[in-house]
């Protein structure tokens, strides 16, 4: 029973570390987990994985096959549309309602300078990451504590959408310079400007993110 309720209790916990991976795109979309490298390297029982996995699964962020084992999923079409519904309809509100002096102002300005630097040595792993910290920081300037741990499980399932582009220079390199416009309008108080900035933003990563998932799929 105490073993059980240890499982339950840090089941959780995993589950937001693997997502966590998913976010910083260290999972591709289609990758099979291994149970015993994670449970090994997250130093944790395969009950308390297995627990995790279930967690996971269940918001989608994972999929189980019957005798093959654990696969990261695969965003379909219409989830990505959603997802950037759900986007523009989360962080163009939060800009738009910001304070420009929010503590998370100083985390949108940190990432979009480490995305600069990853830029400048073509590391678009880095730059990716980055780039959904800055994200992460919008959401924040609402100040909803609820909405912070909805937007994780819908950045998990955004960086996987990522995972489908063969060249993550196409998708990444553009919006370094579009972040740095948006928190300049937000830092000067142009708040109503930089969410309709972001809207548009959104609208032309949506594009660029289904037109790499049409080319997978006619190529499938």
């Amino acid at each position: 029973m105490a073993e059980q309720d240890t499982t339950s209790a840090l089941a959780p916990r995993l589950a937001e570390q693997i997502r966590d991976k998913l976010i910083a795109g260290e999972l591709r979309p289609g990758q099979r987990l291994s149970e015993a490298a994670l449970s090994a390297g997250l130093d944790v029982s395969r009950n308390s994985l297995r627990e995790a996995f279930r967690l996971l699964t269940k918001e989608g962020l994972l999929r189980h096959e019957p005798n093959r084992g654990v696969f990261v999923a695969t965003p379909s079409m219409s989830s990505i549309i959603d997802i950037y519904r759900v986007r523009r309809t989360i962080e163009c509100r939060a800009i738009a309602n910001a304070y420009p002096n929010h503590p998370a102002v100083a985390r949108m300005k940190t990432a979009v300078q480490h995305a600069r630097a990853a830029r400048d040595a073509k590391d678009w792993l880095t730059v990716g990451s980055q780039n959904m910290v800055f994200h992460a920081a919008i959401v924040d300037l609402a100040d909803s504590q609820r909405l912070n741990v909805f937007y994780a499980q819908i950045a998990a399932e955004l960086r996987l959408s990522f995972g489908l582009l063969d060249d993550p220079e196409l998708l990444h390199a553009p919006y370094v310079d579009l972040n740095a416009a948006i928190l300049e309008k937000l830092e000067t108080g142009q708040t109503q400007e930089a969410a309709t900035a972001l809207e548009t933003y959104l609208l032309q990563s949506e594009r660029t993110v289904l037109a790499a998932f049409s080319r997978i799929d006619t190529n499938s």
